[in-house]
């Protein structure tokens, strides 16, 4: 399993976050009501209304995966008006006046605890009205694979598997029988193989999460038939190959994460048709090209802009990344790029993070920088950067150790003299030239310690 992705960056992502983890906010045991539901009778004698089929299959469900209670004896009406099972949501409909198990949630509290020997029941794909299932860290100890009991009447729309380390195998083809999923969340576990063809056929798919898992294989081109799709997540796999051109066809998507792959080649083109893209994460791949992706530069909505960590042939960076105005993260580092930075990141005021450290970039750093006045991380190490360090007072005390210049041995502090190496001593150097004023700034920097590595 590969480590786990920094959480800063993922705190940074309001709109999306909430499309990865709308299962979790579902998830509290809360009856949610729905357009579908008919008002239930609080006052009616009847105890239990469940179809006798659907109540034992619900029974058999409870006592695989739970032994927090015995739940036959305990609860004996599931679905009962005011006493309901945690986790479990009911409802009645028109054709008949039985209350139907329409969600299940199993391991966070309140909702059902799993126990060890839990392993995924597969009889949660027969009941008949069943939208939403989510399991959170439930299998962890007994090896379980996803069983798909293939069914062309199923009404399930959201299905999340998360931190379930002893969740292994294959993702099954037979996915594509739940034709009403809009949710697929398998995050997280320990599942292997390719990712089926199969699963693109999920036409109601708005959010799809593979992440953290040992997939293998390409990433299809049939992943452009999702048109649906808001949020695709395959990080932290074991994927090869390059990202297909079909990826163009997702122009509603507003999330792709790919990152901490083995993906090879180029960034298509056609990624320039994303126009909806607020978070695009390549991060920690082997993404080649001999210049910067010239699409990325028209995706106007961008907020993060994450491609660190891959080898792009000491490519320039273009001006154009200037007309990313939304861009409030990114991240180029690890790259080779060369050149100098261009001067048009000065336009990007909403800024808050910007890396670009162990690269070949040159000259001197953009003065316009120190205008950006969200940006409270900057990291321009381990370059060749040049001139001097455009900063006031104000800029280096608001980032602190925020700031990192290190391993550019060519920058000034000012016009005559270069930042040096071993230690700067405070007391006897500002002693002997009290008067210049740069040096009072020199010594606030030495004491804030922003400049890592290089006093």
């Amino acid at each position: 399993m590969p480590p786990p992705l920094p959480l800063t960056t993922i705190q940074m992502i309001p709109l999306l976050i909430f499309l990865f983890s709308l299962p979790c906010f579902l998830s509290n045991g809360v009856h949610h009501p729905t357009k579908k539901q008919n008002p239930i009778n609080k006052n009616s004698t009847v105890e239990t209304n469940m179809d006798p089929l659907e109540q034992e299959t619900l029974f058999k469900i409870m006592e695989s995966m739970s032994s927090d209670r015995n739940w036959r004896v305990s609860n004996p009406y599931p679905c009962k008006p005011g006493s309901s099972w945690p986790g479990l949501e009911c409802k009645t409909n028109n054709r008949d006046t039985h209350f139907h198990v329409i969600r299940l949630d199993f391991g966070s509290p309140p909702n059902p605890t799993c126990k060890k020997t839990a392993t995924f029941p597969p009889q949660i794909f027969n009941l008949p009205y069943l939208e939403s299932a989510f399991f959170f860290h439930c299998f962890t100890l007994t090896k379980t694979t996803l069983k798909i009991i293939s069914t062309s009447s199923s009404t399930l729309q959201q299905l999340s598997l998360r931190s379930n380390q002893a969740l292994v195998g294959p993702i099954p083809p037979q996915i594509s029988s739940l034709k009403s999923l809009e949710i697929l969340t398998l995050s997280q576990n320990q599942l292997q193989g390719k990712i089926p063809v199969e699963i693109f056929s999920l036409q109601s798919l708005i959010h799809l999460d593979l992440s953290y898992n040992s997939l293998v294989g390409t990433i299809p081109n049939q992943m452009g038939n999702l048109k649906n799709l808001l949020g695709l997540d395959l990080s932290y796999n074991s994927l090869c190959g390059s990202i297909p051109p079909t990826i163009g066809n997702l122009g509603l998507l507003q999330k792709l994460d790919l990152s901490s792959n083995a993906l090879t080649g180029i960034v298509p083109e056609t990624i320039e048709k994303l126009k909806l893209l607020a978070l695009l994460a390549l991060s920690n791949n082997r993404l080649k090209g001999k210049s910067f992706p010239q699409g990325i530069t028209k995706l106007v909505s961008l907020q993060y802009l994450l491609i660190d960590g891959n080898s792009m042939f000491m490519s320039s960076l273009p001006n154009e990344l200037g007309n990313l105005v939304k861009l409030q993260e990114l991240r180029l580092g690890n790259s080779g790029y060369s050149g100098t930075i261009p001067t048009s990141l000065s336009h990007l005021t909403n800024l808050t993070t910007l890396s670009l450290e162990n690269n070949r970039l040159t000259g001197e750093i953009p003065a316009g920088l120190s205008n950006l006045s969200h940006i409270y991380h900057l990291n321009l190490s381990r370059n060749m950067l040049s001139g001097v360090v455009p900063f006031n007072v104000g800029f280096l005390k608001r980032l602190g150790r925020n700031l990192d210049l290190s391993g550019n041995p060519k920058l000034c502090l000012n016009a005559s003299s270069q930042i040096q190496q071993p230690p700067f001593n405070k007391k006897s150097d500002a002693a002997a030239s009290p008067s210049r004023g740069f040096s009072r700034l020199f010594s606030f920097i030495t004491l804030l310690g922003i400049f890592r590595g290089l006093f």
